[in-house]
């Protein structure tokens, strides 16, 4: 039995836009691990590793060898700038005092016979946040986190191979009134199909629903009334996804992934009224010498805020049934919950310094 350890090190570019810069579709992570981020976010055909794989397409881990344990670490440290020109609060420009946040990954696979495999993994899959305390009039400062532990199966039969994970997720958030945090659960399903240098994928996530409680004062109620600080449903939306990759080219591998994110139908987005979100991804992986491997991608999803030119700043909009400003309503969901990124350039390599351990950036 063939078995490895894979140990990532994920480096992220880092620049500036005019609200918000993430490695991130909305606020879903691209891809989880380096070598699937490297790769435009892309795996749910050819997935390189037991994270990727969980992540992307539980049925595809029936392509991975053997046994296999990796660790990946991000160092996750975007810029985030914001500009306000208004009547109400004044003019202003701060880039957001966030600091720098560290996301850990695990994934292990291990074959339970000649036609199953397990596997198992914990990541940071999204995340969202400002912090513009001092430098905003509104002293907004918004944290959301979601961390999955998933268990997962892969059952091969010929060419095909299907997959199911159950998603448990702890989810944490902070819209300046303290820490809020719950857990869902939910199902990824997969399908996967091999023919000769061809493999091709299909996934599907269910949406995962977590209530907070006293999270946010939506429609300004005066301190310590009975409902100074409402709720808030915060969904994590249904996914759709199909891949293919080709490995017919000497030493390279092609990928390329589509995904629908239904934003607009998950609690708490659609209520800031996001739309849903079609994410092109495109990866090539070249396996260079016989230790290195070169990889690169480009990921693509609109920005799912929707634009509300010339609203009405004295109405108002419900949120769950609270009502807020209209003026507050669109302060909150463009300054304070912002995931506007559309494009991404990725680059990494990784290198195998025996048959059992691998480093990939």
């Amino acid at each position: 039995m063939k078995k490895s350890v894979k140990l990532f090190a994920a480096a992220f570019v880092i620049a500036g836009l005019t609200v918000n810069v993430f490695a991130t579709n909305g606020d879903n992570m691209i891809g989880v691990g380096p070598t699937s981020r490297s790769m435009g976010g892309t795996g749910i055909a050819a997935p390189q590793d037991a994270i990727s794989a969980i992540f992307s397409n539980p049925a595809a881990m029936s392509q991975l060898e053997g046994s296999q344990f990796n660790f990946a670490g991000t160092y996750f440290a975007p810029t985030v700038k914001a500009t306000v020109v208004s009547g109400s609060v004044g003019n202003w420009s701060a880039k957001s005092q966030d600091e720098a946040y560290a996301i850990p990954a695990i994934g292990l696979s291990t074959p339970m016979n000649d036609k199953m495999m397990f596997g198992i993994a914990a990541y940071g899959v999204s995340g969202m946040g400002v912090d513009y305390r001092n430098k905003d009039p509104m002293n907004t400062n918004t944290k959301v986190s979601v961390m999955k532990f998933v268990p997962a199966v892969s059952y091969k039969a010929g060419n095909f191979s299907y997959g199911a994970g159950l998603d448990i997720d702890y989810q944490a958030a902070d819209f300046g009134a303290g820490m809020s945090h719950n857990y869902a659960v939910g199902l990824r399903l997969g399908a996967a199909y091999a023919y000769e240098k061809w493999a091709f994928g299909l996934t599907y996530v269910t949406p995962q629903n977590v209530e907070h409680k006293r999270i946010y004062n939506f429609d300004a109620a005066p301190f310590g009334s009975s409902t100074s600080f409402d709720d808030l449903k915060l969904e994590n939306p249904a996914q759709y996804g199909a891949g293919v990759s080709y490995k017919g080219l000497d030493k390279w591998l092609l990928s390329a992934d589509v995904k629908y994110v239904d934003w607009a139908n998950a609690d708490g987005y659609k209520d800031f009224d996001w739309q849903s979100q079609t994410v092109f991804g495109l990866g090539v992986q070249n396996k260079t010498t016989d230790k290195l491997t070169l990889r690169a991608g480009w990921n693509y999803g609109k920005n799912p805020l929707k634009k509300h030119d010339n609203f009405n700043a004295g109405g108002a909009t419900s949120v769950q049934g609270t009502p807020m400003s209209e003026f507050g309503y669109e302060y909150f969901r463009i300054i304070g919950f912002p995931g506007i990124v559309e494009h991404h350039v990725t680059l990494g390599a990784g290198y195998e310094f025996s048959p059992k351990f691998t480093l990939n950036l």
